[in-house]
This record gives C-alpha cells, structure tokens and sequence, in this order.
C-alpha cells in the first residue's frame, strides 16, 4: 500500500492516477477529496498532515509514503512526528517533495530554511527515503487562466527572464518511479523541464495551443508584487519575484534527472499547454 498525501494537487492528482494504472494499492489523501478526484479501486481519505489524528490510520498498514511538502502550510506540519508516525504504521520508504530553494535560497525562510528543515527530519527518520527538488512549475500558469479566458492576456513580470519551468506530470512519474523501483534510496532528485522559457514565451505556447492570439503584457516589479501580496506574505512575495527576475545559476540549470530516472526526457512547456488547454478557453 502506497499512501499519497496532497492527492488532489498538480503533482498528487497525477501520482494518483500513474499508481493506480501500475497496479499498485494507494492511498489518496487530502483535506478534502471528491469522489470523483481518484480511479476506481484507490482508497480515498480526509487526512490533514497537521492534524495527526486524521493522520494515523491512514498510515497504519502502508509500506510508503509520498509526503508533499505542505505547500502554504509547511510551517504548520510536524514533520519528525509525521515520519514517527509513519514508521509506526508500517512504512519502510518515504518520497518527500521539496524544493529547490532548499539549495538555491537557502536564506529564504520559506523557500530554503522550512524546507530543509523538513528534509532533515526524513533523512533523520530511519526510513528509506528519496527527496525530490522541483524549480517552477509549468502549472504556475493557470494564475494566468481567466484573463487568457476573457481578454485573451497575459500580463507578467520580467517577460524576456528564462527559467526550466516543469512539468507536474513529470514530477508525478519520477515520485511513482522512486516509490515503487529500487535503486533510489538515499537520492536527491533536481526536477526541471528541459530547456528555458521565458513568460513571453509560454504565452506564445499557450496561443498556439489555443490557435488563437494572446497578447502579452508586461508588468513592473512593482505591480507584479502588489498583485502577490493578494494572496501570499511579503517575504515570500520578494523572494518569489527575485527567482522570476533575477535567478541563481542554480535556477536557470537544465538538470537531467528526469531523464536519469525515467529514460526521457522532459516535457516541454508547450506539451503541457496542449494538454491543459481546456483550462484556458
């Protein structure tokens, strides 16, 4: 048994999905699941990981865990007693989604500091584990859905800056691969997409998959950060601005660790603006 935390997230919706076709026992879980979010034969549950009674008997019996990082959340988790409890239940292998801030911002508490501290605690826990870095995420995208919807814009800062947005079905593949295959104990994966792409770029890419005109717009930093700041804290609002405008080495590097786990390579932005193009009609 498998048990999959964040399941009706980019990454866990798909890790889902890929499990269940392997033939693999899972475990979905969320805060809140609908019935139509799962295959047929996956179990489904309400767990929180901050709560950890909700927590315990969807662990009991499991022999692995996909523990999603908490994402806004993260500072609310317990991560030593979600692994203690993990080890209690039976799991022997746990896949931890990070980031790669862990190494690129390591000054940044919400995108270095908590995120390292939850990875010390699953190399500390005496299980089998594997932790995975993605950088940005190609489904970033969809804050961009309803003006592309109704207007047919985007509008983005730092429009010409490039950096190997992924693909979250690629991440998903790479976490079913590392919890279901030897070999991957005690590995830290960088996940990217294969190549850079700007915002001006990705608009183009989702104009072509829409075979219409999208018009892109550029915005100051200054707009760009009044426009976070509706929905995330100051720190995390500059340090997400200063990934988008100004990127490490370490942020702009094409990793090869998809292709080292799967035996390909990543998918191309405009591979995921066709499959999601829906979202943007």
């Amino acid at each position: 048994m498998i048990v999959v935390t964040g399941a009706t997230g980019n990454v866990g919706r798909v890790l889902v999905r890929t499990l269940a076709a392997a033939d693999e026992k899972v475990r979905a879980t969320s805060r809140g699941i609908a019935p139509t979010d799962v295959p047929e034969g996956v179990e489904q549950h309400r767990a929180d990981l901050a709560d950890m009674d909700s927590l315990r008997p969807v662990l009991d019996g499991a022999k692995a865990l996909f523990l999603q990082n908490g994402g806004a959340g993260a500072h609310l988790l317990d991560p030593r007693d979600i692994l203690d409890a993990a080890k209690a239940g039976g799991v022997e292998r746990v896949v931890l989604l990070s980031s790669q801030g862990v190494v690129t911002r390591p000054d940044s508490a919400s995108h270095g500091a908590l995120m390292r501290s939850i990875e010390d605690a699953v190399r500390d826990s005496g299980l089998e584990w594997t932790i995975l870095r993605p950088g940005g995420f190609a489904s970033n995208s969809y804050a961009w859905a309803e003006p592309v919807r109704t207007t047919r814009t985007v509008a983005a800062p730092f429009g010409d800056v490039g950096l190997p947005v992924i693909d979250p079905t690629d991440i998903a593949e790479v976490a079913a691969a590392t919890l279901r295959e030897p070999g991957h104990a005690g590995r830290v994966y960088e996940l990217t997409g294969p190549a850079l792409i700007t915002p001006r770029q990705q608009t183009e890419a989702l104009a072509a998959a829409l075979a219409e005109p999208v018009r892109f717009t550029e915005l100051t930093r200054e707009q760009a950060h009044a426009q976070l700041l509706h929905f995330m804290p100051a720190p995390v609002a500059d340090t997400t601005l200063a990934i988008l405008g100004t990127p490490t080495p370490g942020e702009t590097r094409v990793s090869p660790d998809v292709e080292r786990v799967l035996g390909r390579a990543p998918h191309p932005y405009a591979t995921w603006a066709a499959r999601n193009a829906a979202a943007f009609r």
